[in-house]
């Protein structure tokens, strides 16, 4: 018998560094190692180097570094996936960037917008991608939400809700001293302002106003912590948004969003485990999800796979097609936004947005077929 010689399915799998073998990192590394068929995790970095190994042992991969300029100098290394402290995120784009290579990064992008903006500055310069990851728009429902909106269902978006309510016990936060200021602002309700920023389109948020408070854990309230907050934001269009965030919702993990406007509502989330539910004597019940890794494990998977297309569409000499993913005027307006909130809940008054970064959309405006508006933002 003479075999029948089958063109190979496409070429070298794309290869990507990991810096950061946490809990999100790790999750990630999976997601391109077991269920992203045209990549492969080739090296691991994280300076705690028993973390790097044991991740890279579970997953067959052979290379580890306490370094990660080992990873982002490395010629076989196509893309940079960044997983570390928020503390690193704009510093290793740079790195990467003058390296070469396509960077994915975990939101946020930097602590402040200078820094943000060098690291897009770098990357520009070196004509490399960088990807950051607001997984919520890779969601099938947060997504489905927005091709309605796109398609006019909602008409003019007038009112907009965003909230995350991370899943909680009965005991409250266990180590809450550990939480650092301002995260509810930078690393949770950021992903709540690139989604009513996302579910906007062509609007710029201009004024915030913050209110924030330990409401979960009071005891830990006089070393900075914040476990409870809302937001509120207007845009340029006219639109006014709400997001709201607590540390600990005994029934699960909670992530919705909603957007009303001149001709109709969409929704999208929720923390139902599934569209099980059952009705007993005790009542009707149904499961909700406990991890965001469960809850948006699709969501997350489909990012990398966004990025990992793009770096063989780019390879290949191809533009990689479809809309633009999450990319650095995404990253800098949720993070203006962050920044104002911060400063709103500071001085307890509301915060025009230009005070901390000057904005710019990162879409055309919707546009609205027999409709036109011209609301002014506050």
């Amino acid at each position: 018998m003479t075999y029948i010689q089958q063109p190979a399915a496409g070429s070298r799998p794309v290869r990507l560094g990991l810096i950061g073998a946490g809990w999100i990192g790790a999750f990630h590394a999976e997601s391109v190692a077991l269920r992203i068929p045209h990549a492969r995790l080739d090296a691991v970095a994280d300076p705690a180097l028993p973390a790097a190994k044991a991740l890279a042992g579970k997953l067959g991969v052979a290379r580890i570094t306490a370094d990660p300029a080992d990873v982002i100098n490395d010629p076989d290394i196509d893309g940079v996936l960044v997983a570390s402290p928020a503390r690193f995120h704009s510093g290793l784009i740079a790195a990467a960037a003058r390296a070469g290579k396509d960077v994915f990064c975990e939101k946020p992008g930097g602590r402040t917008v200078e820094e943000l903006d060098e690291a897009l500055a770098a990357a520009e310069a070196a004509g490399v991608n960088v990807q950051f990851g607001f997984n919520r728009r890779f969601a099938a429902d947060f997504a489905a939400a927005r091709k309605l909106i796109d398609e006019g269902a909602v008409g003019t978006p007038q009112l907009l809700r965003s909230l995350t309510r991370d899943p909680g016990t009965a005991a409250g936060i266990a180590v809450p001293e550990r939480i650092a200021p301002g995260t509810i602002f930078l690393e949770t309700l950021i992903h709540d302002f690139d989604t009513l920023n996302w579910l906007n389109p062509g609007a710029v948020p201009l004024k915030v106003h913050a209110v924030a408070d330990a409401l979960v854990a009071p005891e830990a309230k006089a070393g900075g912590l914040l476990d409870t907050a809302v937001v509120t934001v207007t845009y340029s269009n006219g639109a006014i948004a709400v997001a709201e965030a607590n540390f600990n919702a005994l029934y699960g993990y909670d992530v919705r969003g909603e957007v009303f406007g001149s001709a109709g509502m969409v929704s999208a989330g929720g923390p139902r485990a599934s569209n099980a539910v059952s009705y007993t004597a005790a009542g009707i019940a149904s499961d909700t999800v406990r991890l965001n890794i469960d809850l948006f494990h699709d969501a997350y998977t489909a990012e990398l796979a966004r990025f990992v297309d793009g770096i063989a569409a780019r390879r290949a000499g191809r533009a990689p097609g479809g809309k633009a993913v999450p990319g650095g005027v995404d990253a800098r307006n949720a993070l203006a936004v962050a920044l104002a909130a911060i400063r709103s809940h500071e001085t307890g008054l509301p915060v025009d947005v230009s005070a901390v970064a000057h904005l710019q959309a990162a879409e055309p405006e919707l546009q609205l077929a027999g409709q036109h508006f011209t609301g002014q933002g506050a």
